[in-house]
């Protein structure tokens, strides 16, 4: 199969890219190299250098590969970013996921795989786990958009036939993780303090808790999306949850950890995470 991935250089978009090659597909990379890293790409991969907010560009990258699916995770990923200003979010997880469609829906593209969010939709859950039914009420103009193109991915469907599989991803941890990032980075960034001798700090009292999964897992799931789940919406998860304080004892011992007391609720970029996420 010809499958063209949005944002395969990039952490979680490079493994799924290695995965199809591996599975024997041929597989084309869209990113703008902003936050991706052209060595994460594999030599086997066709790249078009292009930023999603063009449709231009995308036209051209879809029109010249013409890929049979497309995987969708080129992304702003990061959750204070989104409430610091979330027109650029907006323009590139929204407008951006909107070119990609238009593309391909007019380069008769079959599917859209999108790499979606379960942590940033739910707010703070009513239950944990949380499952695809939980109401809907992000706290974090991230999470609204990426519910937002969600729904666009059943418009289009619904009016122009192309299907989807929509993965919404617990916090995902592994190689090539940015450790200099601060979002959904926990394991990477206490790794590399640890690595480094550094002491470890964690916000609040150390109970916030997340579900985390190896990004191998998620390369597995993209897999099996390439043939089941059309129209559906699906958790990749563990389904548990680590309090931060646990998942800093868990990640190696003999380093020196720092419990900061509580951030001021004025901080919106902290309000914009819940407080606990398990889907």
């Amino acid at each position: 199969m010809k499958i063209l991935v949005t944002g395969g250089a990039g952490f979680i978009g490079s493994h799924v890219v290695d995965a199809y090659i591996t599975a024997g597909h041929e597989v084309a990379v869209l990113d703008n190299m902003s936050t991706g890293r052209e060595e994460n790409v594999n030599s086997s991969a066709r790249v078009h250098r292009a930023d999603v907010r063009d449709l231009a560009q995308v036209q051209a990258a879809i029109a010249a590969f013409r890929p049979e699916l497309v995987n969708h995770h080129a992304a702003q990923s990061e959750v204070p970013r989104s409430v610091a200003d979330p027109g650029y979010d907006a323009q590139v997880n929204v407008v951006g996921g909107l070119n990609v469609l238009r593309a391909a829906v007019d380069n008769s593209v079959r599917k859209v795989i999108f790499s979606s969010t379960g942590g940033a939709l739910y707010g703070e859950p009513d239950v944990v786990p949380a499952d695809e039914d939980h109401p809907i009420r992000p706290l974090s103009p991230y999470g609204t958009g990426k519910f937002a193109f969600e729904q666009y991915l059943a418009t289009f469907q619904r009016t122009f036939g192309v299907t989807f599989t929509t993965l919404r991803y617990a916090n995902i941890y592994g190689a090539r993780q940015d450790f200099a990032a601060e979002e959904g980075r926990v394991v990477a960034i206490f790794a590399s303090r640890m690595i480094e001798g550094k002491p470890v700090t964690i916000d609040g009292d150390g109970n916030q808790s997340r579900d985390m999964l190896h990004v191998g897992d998620v390369a597995t799931a993209n897999l099996a999306a390439l043939e089941r789940g059309d129209g559906g919406t699906y958790h990749v998860s563990s389904g548990t949850s680590r309090g931060s304080a646990r998942r800093a004892r868990a990640t190696c011992t003999g380093s020196r950890s720092t419990t900061r007391a509580p951030p001021s609720t004025s901080d919106g970029a902290r309000r914009s995470s819940s407080r606990r996420a398990c889907a």
